[in-house]
């Protein structure tokens, strides 16, 4: 959520944003004159109430001098009646204002290139060189189902279009990423934490995921809960409501979780394969930071990503998005995209976003820069380090065999119990 008092003294930076983003700067003038409206109710009511009050006092004078006070009776009467329309107004310009200020995206950094789409996004750097294999590539799922460690029609039958069910050394496998991912990311300074998979309509608002994109999430019929689209979710809710000390930033979190996303957006994409399921496994990267740090913590960030993918020997290129694909709650973000050989491209893996203190404003998340001072808004990262699903399909593609089998990668080997291979 954005600042209303920097809007209102600056809000060119804000219609500049909303214009690179294609969306509609206008919505700034609408929130402004709803905020002025609000404002201009609230002064009003402040003079009623004193006017009321003057009015009592008369009312109480004459009555008791014995004289008649039907005037000012009258007069407190209409008084009240204006009050309330007043007051129901004033109450209305805040519901509309506090939406509108909902579903406002967070102002881009001014490095972000303008673009329209992810056609415009900027390449920053390749690591590794695609395999030459000799032999034509087969896709993921394709090598997954022959080597009987993916089962899509039974997991179709148990449940439905685009999930599957992991078996024998592709469970394992699964599992071995997950385990190494973790004590990858607690060995360069994350905390692991186990968070719950299903959060509050608070929590989800709090994290930008609310009211914007409702129709993604798999809501819950109890206690209006939420099954989390990412451990980005709780993890940056952790400290909702509280206010931290300088001291104790920065915070490193990382934590492994399983994710549920309705894909609304997102239909007839990816249908084939695990690139895009309704359930799925990720490793969750956030930090909590000074706001002054923030932008060399998503450098770092983004370097935490690629050790991941370089340690597992995956082909992969950073890409810095642009105005018109960055995320609702982003001011920057670079995406790592992974090379998929049977689709002859690079594919996201991994995206790295500032988030500033948009995250932090809507959960009141606060910390004191200096002690017994007053307080300010840390700034929130997240970033996928990295979704199990999607990297068990590019190690399957990039690990492939002439003869189907699937070579382990060296650092997974001794997760998988000293199998270096899958036949």
């Amino acid at each position: 959520m954005l600042d209303l008092k920097n809007l209102r003294i600056n809000p060119e930076p804000v219609r500049d944003s909303l214009a690179r983003r294609q969306a509609d700067p206008t919505v700034v003038d609408r929130l402004l004159n709803l905020d002025e409206e609000h404002r201009s109710c609230q002064t009003r009511v402040d003079q009623l109430r004193m006017e009321r009050n003057q009015a009592s006092k008369e009312i109480g004078n004459l009555k008791k001098q014995g004289q008649d006070a039907s005037a000012q009776m009258e007069a407190v009467r209409k008084i009240t009646e204006e009050t309330k329309a007043v007051e129901e107004r004033m109450m209305a310009c805040e519901d509309e204002r506090k939406e509108l200020l909902m579903n406002i995206p967070n102002t881009l950094d001014l490095s972000v290139p303008t673009g329209k789409s992810e056609d415009e996004n900027q390449e920053v750097r390749k690591w590794g060189s695609p395999a030459d294999f000799g032999f034509e590539a087969k896709a993921h799922d394709d090598l997954g189902t022959a080597l009987n460690i993916m089962d899509f029609e039974r997991a179709a039958r148990l449940t439905g279009a685009r999930f599957v069910v992991m078996k024998g050394l592709g469970a394992r496998l699964e599992r071995a990423l997950a385990n190494f991912m973790l004590d990858h990311n607690t060995g360069r300074g994350y905390t692991e934490i186990s968070p719950p998979a299903m959060v509050n309509r608070e929590t989800m608002t709090a994290n930008g995921n609310l009211p914007k994109f409702e129709e993604d999430l798999f809501a819950l019929n109890f206690k209006d809960f939420f099954l989390i689209p990412t451990a980005e979710v709780p993890l940056t809710n952790l400290h909702r409501s509280e206010i931290l000390e300088k001291e104790d930033l920065p915070k490193y979190f990382t934590a492994h979780t399983p994710c549920f996303r309705a894909e609304a957006g997102a239909a007839g994409r990816d249908t084939r394969g695990i690139i895009r399921l309704h359930q799925f496994a990720k490793v969750e990267l956030v930090k909590i930071v000074e706001p002054e740090s923030s932008f060399d913590e998503l450098e770092k960030m983004v370097a935490d990503s690629e050790s991941l993918l370089q340690a597992l020997g995956l082909p992969y290129r950073v890409v810095l998005l642009c105005s018109g694909d960055t995320g609702f709650n982003a001011s920057k973000t670079y995406d790592i995209e992974v090379w998929f050989p049977s689709q002859g491209k690079y594919r996201e893996i991994s995206s790295c976003s500032n988030c500033t203190d948009f995250q932090a404003r809507r959960g009141m998340l606060r910390y004191r820069p200096e002690a017994g001072g007053s307080t300010a808004f840390p700034h929130t990262l997240n970033g996928s380090g990295l979704p199990i699903g999607r990297t068990l399909a590019a190690v399957i593609e990039n690990f492939q065999q002439s003869d189907g089998t699937i070579r382990i990668p060296d650092v997974l080997q001794p997760y998988m119990g000293g199998a270096n291979l899958i036949v």
